[in-house]
């Protein structure tokens, strides 16, 4: 068996996930914690790999995520794009944790193509991840998208992170399904839906309908009789998330594919949204990719 040689740690808002690696970054060991959102980072994390310490000594550890942000274990400052991959490791928060040396990876900040500041925390270790998986991302221009409770659409040039564009998407449609009386107890959302293609359909219909006016027709079509009561969350999926992909196309243009990084679920469904709108795309697995990362960072940071 390989030589444990240090831990990486994506740590989001809701949940720890932990790797114990060996020096090549193959995982020995894993495990599990609460989010960032908890207090005690610090105490928590000690506690979360005491064993790991018994069996291996101290090692050092390299963290992602909200875990740098103002409710994390420090704040680390966010970087300015145009960022490189080495630009993101450099700027890494070292900490001694009980003579542990961590590293905390930094959040990325830009100026929007729509003009407004946007930042990111923990989106960028999954395209440091990427570019390891799959090395010839890191050349050219690539449009990269992370969907998630807020989408990032990411524009990358020769491997830095050159700008990107945040969504509200998910977000938004848990709080009108939640919330709201458009798609309150209407079913689950399947990618596979013909309601789902309404929904995408009537938006490549009307580019130039804003979302406000396009939303209420999920209630309107379910009261009328043209749309089952359980088919709404998949209608109202459709419109989001084809709002969502026509918006980022004409931010960023149609040049090549859309590299999604996410779960296999809403692959899927980013899937099927650009299918309609004639986008190819290529998806990358969004925990893959962040312990991937996370590996990457260790190299630079540590070597």
């Amino acid at each position: 068996m390989s030589e444990a040689a240090f831990i990486a740690g994506d740590w989001g808002t809701s949940r720890l996930r932990l790797y114990l690696c060996d020096a090549r970054g193959s995982v020995l060991a894993r495990g599990e914690g609460e989010g960032a959102a908890v207090p005690d980072c610090a105490g928590r994390f000690a506690a979360a790999v005491a064993a790991w310490d018994k069996a291996h000594g101290i090692l050092p550890a390299v963290l992602g995520g909200m875990v740098g942000s103002t409710i994390g274990w420090k704040e680390v400052p966010y970087l300015n794009c145009p960022a490189k991959p080495q630009a993101i490791a450099g700027a890494a928060l070292h900490v001694d944790a009980g003579g542990r040396a961590v590293a905390i990876l930094p959040g990325l900040s830009c100026t929007g193509r729509t003009g407004a500041p946007d930042v990111m925390r923990g989106e960028e270790t999954q395209i440091l991840g990427a570019f390891r998986l799959h090395p010839d991302l890191a050349r050219g221009r690539r449009l990269f998208c992370l969907p998630g409770t807020h989408a990032k659409w990411v524009a990358v040039q020769s491997g830095a992170v050159m700008d990107f564009q945040t969504a509200l998407s998910g977000e938004l449609f848990e709080l009108l399904r939640r919330h709201s009386v458009l798609a309150r107890d209407g079913g689950e959302v399947d990618s596979d839906s013909p309601a789902l293609t309404h929904g995408l359909d009537l938006v490549r219909a009307n580019p130039d309908a804003d979302l406000l006016h396009l939303l209420f027709s999920t209630r309107a079509r379910v009261v009328t009789g043209q749309m089952a009561k359980n088919d709404a969350a998949s209608y109202l999926s459709g419109l989001v998330l084809g709002k969502d992909i026509a918006t980022a196309l004409k931010l960023f243009g149609r040049n090549g594919p859309v590299h999604l990084i996410c779960t296999p679920q809403l692959a899927a469904l980013y899937g099927r949204a650009l299918n309609a709108y004639d986008v190819p795309f290529a998806a990358i697995d969004g925990d893959t990719a962040a312990l991937a990362g996370l590996v990457h960072a260790h190299a630079e940071i540590f070597s």
